[in-house]
């Protein structure tokens, strides 16, 4: 009896730990369910929270806009090769005012970059001086 209650008790907080991280997106986002990303991060609490807690961090009100950061997310995303990602955060910068010549210009930027780094780091270019001057590198610490 113990080992099925116990089981039964895991299986309660899993549920009640995904519920609150469920509940807390959807009050966020102000959406009426969570979408499939989360949902299949749902099979690993510790994983959905986690994960949670850093897109809200990451992605709340800052010194970059919300528009911008959700063209950094698809960039990124496009260079990952992240369908799902392209999808859900393209659909993101479109609500947030995305306009079709945006996107097609992010998508000029993202292959051009792709490009030339690649070509950067195939000919193994050394870094100008000029560019490690205006580089000031970490903060230093006092």
């Amino acid at each position: 009896m113990a080992a099925s209650k116990s089981k039964k008790t895991a299986a309660t907080s899993h549920q009640d730990r995904v519920k609150a991280v469920f509940d807390d997106i959807k009050a966020s986002r102000n959406v009426p369910d969570v979408n499939n990303f989360w949902k299949h991060l749902a099979r690993d609490p510790a994983l959905l929270e986690r994960t949670w807690a850093g897109v809200k961090e990451v992605m709340a009100p800052g010194a970059l806009d919300p528009l911008v950061k959700e063209m950094i997310y698809v960039a990124v995303s496009v260079t990952n090769g992240c369908g799902y990602c392209i999808a859900s955060h393209s659909a993101s910068a479109r609500k947030a005012g995305m306009t079709e010549a945006m996107f097609g210009e992010l998508m000029a930027v993202v292959g051009m970059a792709n490009e030339t780094n690649r070509l950067a780091n195939g000919y193994r270019v050394p870094i100008d001086e000029m560019f490690e001057k205006a580089d000031p590198g970490p903060a230093k610490l006092p």
